[in-house]
């Protein structure tokens, strides 16, 4: 067989039964757009988030009792510089504030803006801060959740924490932070550690917890028993367990909707079988003729194979653009609050390209696979049909 004549009856083909074609192509974009839009939003923030954590501190040391997590001494600092291979020290003040009538809460973290390391974090992270001018006065430095919130309840310059003892602090809203930072610091608020002490009511020997870095990766271990041994009633907390924690996250909901779709896609593919086992009489009478005129069942088969991926490279193609405009251009509207969610402040991220090539191959094998296999089985069926039978 001439292959111009192949592909002259695979262009008409596809041309006639275009109906058929475009629905069939409708259904397959939505459902590949809607697990490819969850797929790139849980690796975009996946991707944001852990590039986050590497300027994070390696540990956190905090106290416990009974279970629970009590203020830190402020002495444990020196003792913990102590270890050998322990670096950048840091104190810390971190905890919850609740708006009245609770139904709204803000991350307050209490940093020592006279540490070398701390200084310099904020100042990469905040471009432009005058750190004198900051200092100066009680000032804080808040995500753009809070301003917003802080602006409907006419707070446009100050806002006044009520402390435990009953009495009010009113602090300058200084500067906002970034919006690339809405991830991690949309509710947040940053201030002096002696403010933050003053607002959660801590005295001037007490943190929350302690901050420190291991250069050393194989001295990890070594520096958490050493800590225990040290303290008895201390909790330890690595970068590597948050980091696992954020990756079970996002991998959890994004499961969910891998879930999904495969009973979406094993639906659709028991529905395409069907279809196509119970193949309208001009199509059998088509599979007839050409078998009559001389074609060979493989001759068949591949002229359905074709006329299939054609309809699968479309689909796919449109599905994975849909979804990367969707979700990188418009920044995953509705869809985005699944991951982000909304019981807090209002959350408003933009989403950093990141495309799995692997992940979305593997999309295009489990998709494409069984489509084949519904269309050429029963197309099959009918090739191996003596032609008069299959023109009746």
């Amino acid at each position: 067989m001439q292959n111009n004549a192949f592909l002259y009856f695979l262009t008409l083909l596809l041309f006639k039964q275009k109906g058929k074609h475009i629905g069939v192509v409708l259904i397959s974009v939505i459902i590949i757009f809607l697990l490819s839009s969850v797929l790139f939003i849980s690796s975009s923030l996946q991707n944001t988030l852990l590039g986050t954590l590497e300027s994070q501190a390696d540990f956190t040391v905090s106290r416990v009792q009974a279970g629970k997590t009590i203020n830190t001494p402020s002495d444990w600092l020196d003792k913990v510089l102590e270890i050998n291979g322990v670096s950048q020290v840091a104190p810390r003040v971190y905890g919850r504030y609740f708006f009245t009538p609770r139904e709204k809460s803000f991350l307050v973290v209490g940093v020592d803006f006279f540490d070398e390391q701390s200084s310099k974090e904020l100042q990469s992270l905040v471009k432009g801060l005058d750190l004198k001018s900051f200092l100066s006065t009680d000032s804080m430095l808040v995500g753009e959740g809070v301003k917003s919130f802080l602006s409907e309840h006419y707070y446009k310059e100050h806002f006044s924490f009520k402390t435990p003892e009953g009495s009010f602090k009113k602090v300058k809203i200084h500067q906002t932070l970034p919006s690339q930072t809405n991830l991690i610091a949309n509710d947040m608020i940053i201030m002096s550690i002696e403010l933050a002490r003053e607002i959660f009511g801590l005295g001037e020997d007490e943190v929350t917890d302690i901050t420190f870095n291991v250069p050393n990766d194989a001295e990890w271990d070594n520096i958490i028993s050493k800590l225990h041994l040290l303290f008895y009633d201390v909790r330890v907390v690595e970068k590597r367990e948050i980091k696992k924690a954020y990756e079970n996250l996002y991998n959890y909901k994004g499961g969910l909707f891998l879930i999904l779709y495969l009973v979406a896609m094993v639906t659709f593919m028991l529905i395409l079988y069907q279809r196509y086992s119970m193949v309208y009489s001009t199509e059998r009478k088509e599979i007839g003729i050409l078998r009559a005129v001389g074609w060979s069942i493989k001759d068949i088969l591949k002229l359905k194979f074709y006329e299939t991926v054609v309809v699968v490279l479309i689909s796919f193609v449109l599905g994975v653009v849909f979804a990367y405009l969707y979700v990188f251009v418009l920044n995953a509207p509705l869809l985005s609050q699944i991951f982000l969610g909304g019981a807090n402040l209002p959350n408003h991220v933009e989403f950093v390209p990141v495309l799995e090539f692997g992940l979305l191959g593997s999309i295009f094998l489990f998709y494409a696979i069984p489509f084949l296999a519904a269309v050429l089985i029963p197309a099959w069926k009918i090739a191996v049909t003596p032609p008069k039978e299959a023109m009746l």
